[in-house]
């Protein structure tokens, strides 16, 4: 390594390695983009920020495909119907984010002229949007030099600073850090390439130190395994949570399905009947919650873990005659059940109970 290596700032550093290693994402000007005059689009920064969260790229990309091909502006999205827009999200999981994603789209285009805010804290008055959210929006869409902290940079910062404190604690502490390496040229750059850095060279496992352009930086390289870094506080063990799900299927194929109460978990989403399960209270698991009379059968189990707690609902199927009686709800057919709002618990209990449920039709 030269000397120019091991004296230069370590956000030059890093740039240099971005300009060089970059991935290229669907939503990112990349530094060839840059030099031709490109500029970030703040509408495609900020849903792939929104997307991102608690999601991997791999997971995000063909979402993020069908939401810029069917509202390629922010406008477009505030005037989607929220149904097509809920339609579109299941699957991604945090559905919370989906709804907030369309008020979000609302007040930019209905309340701001569809603009964008071009600060932190203009962006945090938007609806939500965090800490988070608005420093990378800020830094990536608008070069304001805002101290971005994610997963990957957490990561990065914790073992070339050595920091002892575990998470979340120490978040204030990396937030300071990267601020301070964070340049006044290129801030949105530096942001990418400290998540860049984490994703592929800063691993959770098995990091590739000696690919690092930190490296002579790094405090934890040589002394101790990078893996045992960033800290973390010892994790509650997730409660379990029990419930019921009824799948029924008319004479047709059809499968009963009905829309859960807007808010609250999973709210405004699609699901098959249930018992009351809460993420504090178990629901009913026997016959006793089924929506309406029918012979059901007990069709196995499945489990989701959602971010504090983990559901186990037993599964009930029973094939019927449509009935005049079942209840709010509707019938909808075998065929286009993978277009409804249908959020990934849901779809493993229909599946449990009708193997085939979201299999392709074959062409004749």
């Amino acid at each position: 390594m030269t000397q120019a290596h091991r004296t230069a700032a370590p956000a030059d550093l890093i740039l240099a390695w971005y300009d060089r290693h970059h991935r290229d994402l669907p939503w990112r000007v990349s530094p060839p983009m840059a030099a031709r005059g490109v500029t970030p689009d703040p509408y495609r920064i900020w849903l792939s920020e929104v997307m991102l969260q608690q999601t991997t790229v791999g997971a995000v990309k063909s979402y993020f495909a069908l939401f810029t091909s069917r509202w390629p502006t922010v406008s477009d999205l505030a005037n989607a119907d929220t149904e097509d827009v809920m339609k579109s999200w299941a699957g991604l999981g945090y559905y919370a984010r989906a709804r907030n994603l369309k008020k979000c789209a609302e007040a930019v285009a209905f309340q701001h002229g569809g603009v964008f805010p071009d600060t932190e804290d203009g962006l945090k008055t938007l609806p939500g949007i965090g800490d988070y959210t608005a420093a990378a929006i800020a830094a990536i869409a608008f070069n304001r030099k805002s101290a971005v902290l994610d997963g990957n940079v957490e990561r990065v910062i914790s073992r070339l600073h050595a920091i002892e404190t575990p998470l979340p604690a120490a978040k204030p502490e990396m937030r300071t850090l990267v601020a301070a390496m964070t340049p006044a040229d290129r801030p949105g750059d530096f942001a990418q390439a400290m998540m860049d850095l984490g994703a592929t060279i800063c691993t959770p496992r098995r990091p590739a130190c000696a690919l690092c352009p930190l490296n002579a930086d790094c405090r934890v390289l040589g002394r101790e395994d990078p893996e045992l870094y960033p800290r973390k506080a010892a994790k509650k063990e997730k409660p379990v949570r029990l419930g019921a799900a009824f799948v029924a299927e008319d004479e047709t194929g059809a499968v009963f399905l009905r829309k859960r109460e807007t808010s609250g978990l999973l709210g405004g989403m699609t699901e098959v009947p249930g018992s009351a399960w809460t993420a504090r209270i178990d629901g009913e698991t026997g016959t006793a919650a089924a929506p309406f009379p029918a012979e059901w059968q007990a069709s196995g189990t499945v489990t989701h873990v959602f971010t504090h707690f983990e559901l186990r609902l037993t599964v009930y199927r029973s094939k019927i005659s449509r009935i005049a009686d079942a209840g709010e709800g509707w019938w909808q057919p075998k065929e286009t059940l993978d277009g409804e709002a249908l959020p990934t618990v849901m779809k493993k209990a229909i599946k449990q109970a009708i193997p085939d449920a979201f299999q392709k039709a074959r062409k004749a």
